[in-house]
């Protein structure tokens, strides 16, 4: 069900030294960094193992908020997903669509929760 988490920090730099090595001896380190200028926000580091980012962090304001992306089976699921979260009272935080920065099949849709958490369905397949 869980593709990937990503936790907000107060110190970036300080906290990508801290991850790169903590996870070390778990096999895992930096897959990929993306900065502000494709994210539109700040810049977002992603921690795993064999070319998977499944831990991120980004750089973040006091009270900001976790990230929880779930795996979907299609982009059909992704749209489903966005339309019922939006129906059930979630606020759109980026509709369905391609996120090439991540990767050329990287299709998402975000929503806000009630409280403010970032709720991302992620499909990795082609189309």
């Amino acid at each position: 069900m869980l593709d990937h988490l990503g936790l907000p920090v107060s110190d970036y730099e300080h906290s990508k030294a801290f991850y790169l090595q903590a996870l070390a001896p778990l096999g895992a380190g930096l897959v990929l960094e993306v900065g502000a200028d494709l994210t539109g926000d700040r810049s977002h580091a992603g921690f795993g193992r064999d070319g998977k980012p499944s831990l991120w962090i980004g750089e973040a304001p006091a009270r900001a908020r976790m990230h929880v992306a779930l795996v979907a089976d299609d982009r059909a699921a992704v749209d489903a997903f966005h339309r019922a979260a939006l129906a059930a009272g979630g606020t759109d935080n980026g509709g369905p669509g391609l996120r090439p920065h991540y990767h050329p099949h990287y299709y998402a849709a975000f929503v806000l929760d009630p409280d403010g958490h970032n709720i991302e369905a992620v499909c990795h397949r082609p189309a």
